[in-house]
C-alpha cells in the first residue's frame, strides 16, 4: 500500500539533512511546515500533488477500454521525492535547464550560482524550487473545477540568484480530461532571470509499463537550439529541424531516429523553438500510445519546449516497486531557451522589479 504522506517528525529530519536553508532559524521554520498530498478529482480523471516541490505525483485516466492507469512516473511516498534526483513531476526554478559555467552578468554585475551539473547550474541549483516546501493557498478537491494553488517565496541570493521572488503555481481540472498548469512569479527589489518549467515524466501506456519508443510524437517546432555535445549548453544558433533526427513536424515514433541523434547521446534532450510566436497559448506537442489509445495534446505560451526521452533513467525504483529504465518516459518541458541569460539573441527571461512572469500549460487527454 502506498504511504502518501511522510510523518512530520521524520520529514523534518530529512529536510534538515538536506540542508534546506543556510541558517538554523530557517531550518526551524522549515521543520514546522507540514508536507501533505492533495487530490483533485473529476469522475474517473484525477491527479495528486504534494507541496514538496509543488510536485505532480500522479495523473490517472482511462484508456480506450476504460482501464485506469497512472501515466506519470514517480514515487509512492513524499520521502522518496525528498531523496530523489530525477525531478519527477517537480516545479523547476528559479531557472530551469542549464546556465553555462553557473554564472551570468546582469546590469553590470556578475552573479555566481551553485554548480550541480559539472561546471554548470541545472534546474535552479542544488536546492531549486522542486526541493523546497511550498505553501498551499487554496485547495478545492472536487466540483466543477477542482484546483490547488501553491506559493513559494524565493529569497534574494537563493542559490546565487538576485532579488526576492514571489512564485505561484495552480493545478486545475477545468473540464473532463484537461489539466491546466498556471505559473507566475513577481520580482521584488532586483531584476532576475526567471524560467519555470514543469518536469512530468509521461508514459501514456502507464508508468512502469516499459519504453515509450513506440509512442508517436508530433512537435510544432520547425527549429531547435543546437548544443555543445560535451556540456549540453546551446551554441547560440537556432537551426532548422528539416533533414535532421530532430524533425517531428509530422507525427513519428519516438524511437524512429533516436539512434541517429548526434553526440553519442542515443536519445533526445533537446530544446525546440515552438512555432507561432513567443508568448501566446498555442499547440506545442501531441503524443499518442497506440496500444491503449491514450493521447495527449500540449498547449503552452513559452518560446521553447525541452523534449527529453529519459536517457538518464537507469534502474530507478518507482511506484509499487516498479523499476524505471532508459526511455521509460518522455518529458515535454515548455520553457524559455536554455542559458538565455548568456545569449542576448535568445528571447529574454529577465524579470524586472514589479514585473510578473507568466507561464501557462494545458494538457488535453483523449482515449
Amino acid at each position: 500500500m502506498a504511504r502518501a504522506v511522510l510523518p512530520l517528525t521524520v520529514l523534518a529530519l530529512c529536510l534538515v539533512a538536506l540542508g534546506l536553508s543556510g541558517s538554523s532559524s530557517a531550518n526551524a521554520i522549515a521543520g514546522r511546515k507540514m508536507v501533505r498530498v492533495y487530490e483533485l478529482k473529476m469522475g474517473d480523471f484525477s491527479i495528486r500533488i504534494t507541496n514538496w516541490g509543488a510536485t505532480l505525483m500522479s495523473v490517472i485516466l482511462p484508456d480506450s477500454k476504460g482501464n485506469l492507469a497512472d501515466v506519470v512516473l514517480g514515487y509512492d511516498t513524499v520521502a522518496e521525492y525528498v531523496n530523489g534526483t530525477a525531478y519527477f513531476g517537480g516545479l523547476i526554478g528559479r531557472v530551469a535547464n542549464r546556465i553555462a559555467n553557473a554564472r551570468f552578468t546582469l546590469d553590470g554585475k556578475t552573479y555566481r550560482l551553485f554548480r550541480n551539473d559539472g561546471s554548470n547550474s541545472l534546474h535552479g541549483g542544488h536546492r531549486g524550487f522542486s526541493k523546497v516546501i511550498w505553501t498551499v493557498k487554496e485547495h478545492v478537491a472536487g466540483g466543477d473545477s477542482p484546483c490547488i494553488t501553491l506559493y513559494y517565496h524565493s529569497f534574494d541570493g537563493e542559490q546565487g540568484f538576485p532579488g526576492d521572488l514571489d512564485v505561484y503555481v495552480t493545478y486545475e481540472l477545468p473540464r473532463p480530461y484537461v489539466l491546466a498548469v498556471r505559473m507566475n512569479a513577481t520580482a521584488r527589489g532586483k531584476a532576475t532571470p526567471v524560467n519555470l518549467a514543469h518536469h512530468a515524466y509521461w508514459n501514456l501506456a502507464g508508468e512502469g509499463s516499459g519504453s515509450v519508443l513506440a509512442e508517436t510524437v508530433r512537435l510544432h517546432a520547425s527549429r531547435y537550439t543546437p548544443v555543445d555535445a560535451a556540456t549540453l549548453i546551446p551554441t547560440g544558433r537556432i537551426a532548422p529541424v528539416a533533414g535532421t533526427p530532430y524533425d517531428f513536424l509530422r507525427a513519428a515514433r519516438v524511437g524512429a531516429r533516436v539512434g541517429a541523434v548526434p553526440g553519442g547521446v542515443s536519445g533526445y534532450d533537446t530544446n525546440y523553438a515552438v512555432d507561432g510566436g513567443e508568448r501566446r497559448l498555442r499547440p506545442v506537442a501531441a503524443v499518442r500510445d497506440g496500444a491503449t489509445g491514450r493521447a495527449m495534446e500540449l498547449w503552452a505560451d513559452q518560446p521553447g519546449v525541452q523534449f527529453y526521452t529519459s536517457n538518464g533513467l537507469a534502474g530507478v525504483r518507482g511506484k509499487g516497486g516498479k523499476v524505471y529504465g532508459r526511455y521509460g518516459a518522455l518529458c515535454l518541458e515548455t520553457q524559455g531557451f536554455p542559458d538565455a541569460v548568456n545569449h542576448p539573441s535568445f528571447p529574454s527571461q529577465i524579470v524586472r522589479p514589479g514585473q510578473v512572469y507568466e507561464h501557462n500549460m494545458v494538457f488535453k487527454f483523449t482515449f
